[in-house]
């Protein structure tokens, strides 16, 4: 080889510092490829017992293993030689606009997992465009969330408790006045499943401090701190200050049936979707009952372990009920193609719970931002790379099940 000094604009060119920056969240968040870097920044950052409450599930946590597998086995069907500049993501979601086919899930307990909660995640969803969900279980009040985020779509889910309808009537009264346009009855909760990392962790709400959490948590400052200094935690749709399960009343009903749905389809005049929807008789008895859609889900993996996997349930649940009624689909959702595939199949659009949870305990409302930012761009160039211009254009020729018999 024949060999010379390095010319210097060639070493200008390459030994390019980064500047030094004080925004070390901003920093952590930028080195995040994808949802599961998030998950480890999060890991990293969270005490054991709310993070293993977010990425745990039911007895041997089969039901969400299986929901990943089968995501991760989707083969695409890609078109060449097509213009794909211009992508179009936008779509309807339960009769309203958004910027694409992805709502964040109502999640329970939110600001034990970050301090910012579910205000973070409604100011993050308003700024992508996409709908909030808030739960009955939240740690945010009703209009505290509207009012945060007003320029965003708000959703309430409900858990309804047969003999205790008139905290169910108010708490939907509220979500009416607060301009809530969806409302989720989640009816896979009997009875609550039995989640060993919870069990195992001591985990409680409110949390319980012994000398092992304490431990767990000390050298996690940025978590401990905010948890010290900011306002108590509590279910503040009943009420201020903390409150347990146990004192808010029963919230799960082994007795709910579709009778009570008729009831509720009673007090609710904006879109009624039923959550945790596992198979296409249940679809079309909601469909019977005057529902507007159906949120296909096992609960995240957290209830029946070995319930049916969502996404095997949607293709003949949407051929049952047609193609009018909303359908929306959670369960092992971590990427932008893990949506266009599940829209292919027939979904209008994605709940996304882990995954947004892994973003807010990594980094607060910026951490939420950087996790649907990874959505939208992993979306974008999944439809770029299928040749395909728009999410509408999405159906079950562009997917398989098995990538071994594509």
């Amino acid at each position: 080889m024949n060999r010379q000094l390095p010319k210097p604009e060639m070493l200008k060119e390459f030994l390019q510092l980064d500047t030094p920056s004080l925004d070390f969240r901003g920093r952590r968040l930028e080195k995040a490829q994808d949802i599961w870097d998030l998950r480890k920044i999060a890991k990293r950052r969270t005490p054991v017992g709310p993070f293993n409450y977010v990425d745990g599930a039911a007895e041997r946590e089969l039901s969400y293993a299986r929901s990943r597998e089968v995501y991760d086995n989707i083969a695409f069907h890609p078109s060449v030689l097509r213009d794909v500049k211009n992508v179009d993501l936008s779509c309807t979601l339960s009769g309203g606009p958004s910027a694409m086919p992805l709502a964040i899930a109502p999640t329970g307990f939110t600001r034990m997992m970050h301090s910012e909660g579910e205000i973070a995640g409604a100011r993050a969803a308003a700024a992508a465009g996409i709908p909030f969900t808030l739960s009955t279980m939240g740690t945010e009040t009703i209009e505290d969330v509207a009012s945060e985020a007003p320029g965003g779509r708000h959703w309430f889910q409900l858990y309804l408790a047969g003999d205790n309808r008139q905290v169910a009537y108010d708490l939907v009264a509220r979500a009416k006045d607060a301009g809530y346009d969806t409302l989720f009855v989640t009816v896979d909760t009997p009875v609550t499943g039995a989640r060993h990392r919870d069990a195992r962790n001591g985990m409680t709400f409110p949390p319980k401090l012994n000398l092992k959490t304490f431990a767990d948590a000390s050298w996690r400052v940025e978590w401990w701190t905010n948890f010290l200094t900011t306002k108590e935690l509590g279910f503040t749709n009943f009420g201020s200050g903390s409150k347990s399960i146990q004192e808010i009343g029963g919230l799960f009903d082994p007795t709910l049936n579709f009778a009570d749905l008729e009831w509720l389809r009673e007090q609710w005049d904006g879109q009624l979707l039923i959550k945790g929807i596992q198979t296409a008789d249940d679809a079309e008895r909601c469909m019977e009952h005057g529902m507007d859609g159906v949120v296909l889900s096992n609960h995240g993996g957290r209830q029946l372990d070995r319930a049916p996997v969502p996404l095997l349930t949607l293709p003949e649940i949407r051929r049952r009920i047609g193609d009018e009624p909303t359908v929306l689909i959670d369960t092992g959702i971590m990427s932008g193609a893990d949506v266009a595939a599940a829209v292919a199949f027939g979904a209008d659009g994605c709940l996304i719970g882990r995954a947004y949870l892994y973003g807010l305990m990594a980094g607060g409302a910026e951490g939420v931002a950087r996790a649907l930012e990874i959505f939208r761009s992993e979306m974008q160039r999944t439809l770029q790379l299928m040749g395909v211009n728009s999410v509408a254009d999405l159906d079950e020729s562009k997917v398989s099940m098995n990538w071994r018999e594509f």
